[in-house]
């Protein structure tokens, strides 16, 4: 006999969780409804009803008229209206809706150039005014651990969690990243951890090519100055922005390769990021191989 989940309420309930983690992981955050709402068919109903209640008068008033009574157009073009200027814009508006892409980048390497301290560049990027990202965050998303830390973690952006919080990795994968750096000896007052990306995309959607150029800037900036001895990125889209490559995490992972912070030469290893692993826990055993080679490297060092 079939078990069905009445048999097991509490797998029932567990599976329900998941699908639940599942969805604010990626951003779903709010409930609107329980069933879908077709708001055309909402839309003509209301535009009906106001016709109906509208007196006599009104409505006859916007039927067009018979062909015969119509006034006959003038053959002659009649001169354009003049256009009222448009109006200038506020003193106040920002920068984030009339800098150019290519302004915005170069505006953002150089405001990174000027920051002498990790202090300093976190109190550029709390002014800077190049990322439309920064309009719809909730606060700036910066760093968290020991900036003198020998390994540094970089994911690619903040979720709803590290939003809120204004840290990196504080949510279910916060929480999985520490287990994994815990298996390995490090907690995060012995390892550095930030994102490519210091604001939260709305949605968790996937940032925009120019976003991630605006940012890169920054956490180029922030690696050198933070000057670890290994640099983990976490997922694809971390190691793809740092290293300069197209290839895949699945190519990716699990091999040292050089990164230039500027300075010196870094080692840099890519693994999955740990939201993947959450979905795909199937990953984990390739992480954990990746995890032991940074331990590795970390004894070397």
């Amino acid at each position: 006999m079939t078990a069905t989940p009445q048999d097991h309420p509490q797998d029932h309930l567990a599976d329900i969780a998941d699908i639940l983690a599942f969805y604010l992981e990626a951003g779903v955050d709010v409930a609107v409804g329980e069933v879908p709402v077709d708001r055309f068919a909402e839309s003509a109903a209301e535009q009906a009803r106001s016709r109906t209640q509208r007196p006599p008068a009104a409505q006859a008033a916007e039927m067009p008229a018979p062909a015969a009574t119509r006034p006959q157009a003038s053959a002659r073009p009649t001169a354009p209206t003049p256009r009222a200027n448009a109006p200038a814009p506020a003193a106040g508006a920002s920068a984030l809706v009339t800098q150019p892409p290519d302004e915005a980048v170069m505006s953002a390497r150089e405001a990174a150039r000027n920051a002498g301290s990790l202090d300093a560049l976190r109190a550029i990027l709390d002014g800077f005014e190049g990322c439309a990202l920064k309009r719809t965050a909730t606060r700036l998303v910066f760093a968290d651990g020991n900036p003198k830390a020998k390994v540094m973690f970089v994911g690619e952006a903040p979720g709803r969690d590290e939003d809120q919080q204004g840290l990196p990795f504080v949510g279910r994968s916060g929480r999985l990243l520490d287990l994994m750096m815990a298996a390995i000896g490090l907690d995060r007052t012995s390892a550095y951890i930030a994102n490519v990306i210091p604001w939260r995309p709305p949605g968790n959607r996937t940032p925009t090519p120019q976003e991630t150029a605006v940012c890169l800037p920054f956490i180029k900036r922030q690696i050198e100055l933070a000057d670890p001895d290994i640099l983990v990125c976490l997922g694809g889209p971390s190691a793809q922005a740092l290293l300069a490559t197209t290839e895949g995490i699945t190519r990716l992972r699990g091999r040292f390769m050089d990164y230039e912070s500027g300075t010196r030469t870094i080692r840099a290893i890519a693994t999955f990021h740990p939201a993947y692993l959450l979905r795909t826990p199937l990953g984990k055993r390739l992480a954990w191989r990746d995890m032991l080679a940074v331990e590795a490297a970390l004894k070397g060092a």
